[in-house]
């Protein structure tokens, strides 16, 4: 959650640090603005091929409070600091934290059971809505500092929460912890550590760590040059390089991280209120930006449901589909204003709720289920890394690129990325509902079944 407030702390903030009423030493500039919105993605792209060796050496639990720990020092320097260049400053050390984006999904995956893996994956993402809406609120009825104040709190709060919590069994297994992985299935499973149940997901997880018993397809071993024998330790480049189950499930990986920045939502996210005043000048920016965030978080709840349901590959393809209509009509009333002001947030909040169905979801879902335990860390964090250098290019040009051809030629760009999405998912996005990894490997040689 403190990731969303934090990530559209820019959009609260945006009117106040461009009037002449700024309580910085100084107004900032257009430059400095797109900025404030892009350079957590470019702190993001420097601290993300670091995330996979983070996550090995530390797990994943004290990953997340070492990352959070980046959040803390960043409203630390807000909250201190009014210089124009020490916030500028704090949104970079933020993105330090954006590695929360890896580690979460695979954390929750790591202990969640098949059957419920993909809702649980999904929460993540209503949590940021939460705090998408937490910053909103507060931008629009708190003071400056106040607002800060808050931040700050709530993201102590979550270091005090992230401390409480089991690591992940996957990973206490893989470096021979095994009483403690017990320990941790037994407490996210409401379990005795001695139950028959927790002795079953022990022998899963050595499965599934066991290269003699799966480590790849079957039809892969010739040419990864697996003996029955001992099997050699390869490193996850190696891996990475030979499996082509592996090289599949990173390039859809980073056509859907694609997809999923260039379908444009979370530009109207970060720049959320000074676009509502753009578009719909007669209506409250404050009250249409809380409303956006409300639709986010149960358009999110009914996605957890569905992915689970209806499957990923189903919501990533219609959710694309319906998104670039969304978007074409919204750019066209936009652009040619043929329906009333009202018309224009409505359209925006069901390109809001089909985003979030698909594209919004689906990635981060996918990515934390494609990869075997051997590659799972590096290839996370090459998809992730193409992630933010696709948010920094496109929060960075939204600015230049609205006041050039016009807010709803923009979003007839993102209805393109959305048309595309879909064909390659129809194509290429194999189902992984309910499977185990080794069983989405053979899916990925037939995405289409």
């Amino acid at each position: 959650m403190t990731v969303g407030i934090l990530y559209t702390w820019p959009s609260s903030t945006l009117i106040l640090f461009t009037s002449p009423n700024t309580t910085l030493n100084r107004v900032m500039t257009e430059t400095e603005i797109s900025f404030l919105g892009s350079l957590s993605s470019i702190s993001g792209i420097i601290v993300t091929p670091f995330s996979g060796v983070i996550m090995d050496s530390l797990g994943r639990k004290w990953s997340c409070i070492v990352f959070n720990l980046a959040q803390l020092a960043s409203w630390v320097i807000i909250t201190t600091c009014t210089m124009v260049e020490a916030i500028l400053f704090a949104m970079f050390v933020f993105g330090l934290s954006s590695c929360m984006f890896i580690v979460v999904p695979i954390y929750v995956g790591e202990f969640c059971e098949n059957s419920i893996r993909g809702s649980m994956m999904s929460a993540s993402m209503i949590f940021y809505g939460i705090g998408m809406l937490v910053s909103y609120l507060m931008g629009g009825l708190l003071d400056y500092k106040t607002m800060n104040y808050v931040g700050l709190s709530l993201t102590v709060l979550g270091l005090v929460l992230f401390s409480a919590m089991k690591e992940s069994p996957l990973h206490l297994l893989k470096i021979g912890r095994e009483r403690e992985a017990a320990k941790s299935i037994a407490f996210y499973r409401s379990l005795k550590i001695t139950s028959k149940e927790v002795e079953e997901e022990i022998e899963k997880l050595r499965r599934i760590l066991n290269p003699d018993i799966v480590e790849t397809p079957v039809e892969e071993k010739v040419e990864l040059n697996i003996q029955e024998a001992p099997p050699t330790k390869r490193s996850q480049w190696q891996y990475l390089r030979k499996s082509h189950t592996a090289q599949r499930g990173l390039l859809v990986c980073i056509v859907l991280f694609t997809a999923s920045i260039f379908q444009g939502l979370m530009v109207v996210q970060v720049y959320a209120e000074p676009l509502f005043q753009k578009a719909m000048p007669s209506i409250s920016s404050t009250v249409a930006s809380v409303l956006f965030a409300l639709v986010c978080i149960v358009a999110g709840v009914v996605a957890a449901y569905l992915i689970d349901m209806k499957g990923r590959r189903p919501l990533m393809i219609y959710g694309s589909l319906a998104t670039g209509l969304s978007c074409v009509i919204l750019g066209s009333q936009i652009q040619l204003n043929w329906g009333p002001n009202w018309l224009t947030a409505v359209l925006i909040y069901l390109y809001c709720v089909t985003y979030t169905f698909g594209a919004g979801t689906v990635p981060y879902v996918i990515s934390s289920e494609v990869f075997m335990p051997e590659v799972k860390s590096l290839a996370s964090m090459i998809a992730m890394e193409w992630a933010f250098v696709s948010m920094f290019v496109v929060l960075f040009i939204f600015n230049p690129l609205v006041n050039s051809l016009g807010l709803g030629a923009v979003f007839y760009i993102f209805a393109i990325s959305c048309f595309l999405s879909t064909v390659f998912c129809f194509y290429y996005l194999p189902e992984t509902k309910g499977l185990a990894v080794d069983e989405i490997q053979e899916r990925l040689k037939r995405p289409r079944q």
